[in-house]
């Protein structure tokens, strides 16, 4: 069977992923260690509700569902969340870094200024032995 060239072809996650990182800025567990608690930054984490009441949240962090991010961020979305403000540096993090890679492209795609995400997410804030919380 030959490719017909009219018809669209998927790209791997594998180079979509590899696309966004180029884009975009990551951060270690210990740099971000390092930027809590500033007043222009904010840690948001973008897994599913039923990731942070099973593996518990970094201290500070802001949930956004990932389905939800570009909603909340959007000023003229009528689910703006103000405290979601471009104006701060945003850091994303998932569980292993790849929604929140992705998620920070788009952001970055939407005119966000200052956005990053934790290299290898949750997983390797934990592997580093940072604090964690439950979720309460």
């Amino acid at each position: 069977m030959k490719n017909n060239p009219t018809e669209p072809r998927l790209i791997s996650l594998t180079r979509l992923l590899e696309t966004a990182r180029a884009e975009i800025t990551e951060k270690t567990p210990q740099e971000l260690q390092q930027l809590l608690g500033q007043d222009d930054v904010l840690l948001i984490d973008i897994r599913d509700i039923r990731e942070l009441t099973r593996e518990g949240v970094i201290p500070g962090s802001f949930h956004c569902p990932r389905g939800m991010l570009e909603f909340w961020i959007a000023p003229d979305s009528p689910y703006h969340k103000p405290a979601l403000s471009p104006d701060k540096h945003l850091i994303l993090h998932c569980a292993s870094g790849w929604r929140s890679a992705l998620a920070a492209k788009t952001l970055q795609d939407m005119g966000c200024p200052r956005v990053s995400h934790l290299a290898g997410g949750f997983t390797a804030w934990k592997e580093s032995g940072n604090k964690v919380e439950e979720k309460t």
